[in-house]
């Protein structure tokens, strides 16, 4: 049984989940694709979600070459480069090639590879290594296209915040379903 505390950041992640299935369906019926605007609102929206920033949300697309990873969002690791699928450091090639969700909520001790990590949030923020992150794969047709990644950062595990929970792991795969059709038409236009 859900005390009233849980029961209520239960229903608000319900509430923004139903929000944002319902505007990723409106973007799919318009074939408006993943342009910059509609980038920074999926931040949000995810990150109000999942009680983070928007720039600790990640959604990367496969390459036409389907080689790399490549970053939509957040927009300052847009130019900074890709990631090879052939990576045997990086959680985003992994989750590509298992095709699985999955948390990991001591990452920071964990082998990868940092160097996104290292770019600035803004000109004069920053950024904190993360510390706890959820990875799924995007799929379209039993193909995977693409990944999302929702972190939360910080100095240390405690100053993070809360563990990622096996629920949260399920609504992140549920929101990387609905944006599926959206990626798939970013790559159209």
């Amino acid at each position: 049984m859900l005390n009233s505390g849980a029961a209520y950041e239960f229903s608000m992640a319900s509430e923004h989940i139903g929000e944002l299935k319902k505007w990723l369906g409106e973007i799919a019926r318009k074939g408006d694709g993943a342009n910059p605007f509609s980038l920074n609102r999926l931040s949000e929206l995810i990150g109000k979600n999942f009680a983070v920033q928007p720039h600790e949300v990640a959604v990367m697309e496969i390459t036409s070459d389907e080689r790399y990873l490549r970053f939509l969002t957040p927009e300052t690791l847009r130019a900074v480069g890709q990631i090879p699928l052939s990576s045997t450091s990086s959680l985003a090639a992994r989750t590509v090639r298992e095709r699985r969700p999955e948390i990991i909520n001591h990452f920071s001790v964990v082998r990868h590879a940092s160097v996104f990590e290292a770019v600035p949030i803004a000109e004069e923020q920053r950024s904190e290594p993360i510390q706890k992150i959820m990875s799924a794969p995007i799929m379209l047709s039993n193909r995977v296209i693409g990944v999302l990644q929702v972190s939360r950062k910080g100095k240390a595990a405690a100053e993070a915040g809360a563990d990622f929970t096996h629920p949260q792991l399920r609504e992140l795969k549920t929101i990387s379903d609905a944006l599926a059709p959206c990626l798939h038409l970013s790559d159209k236009n």
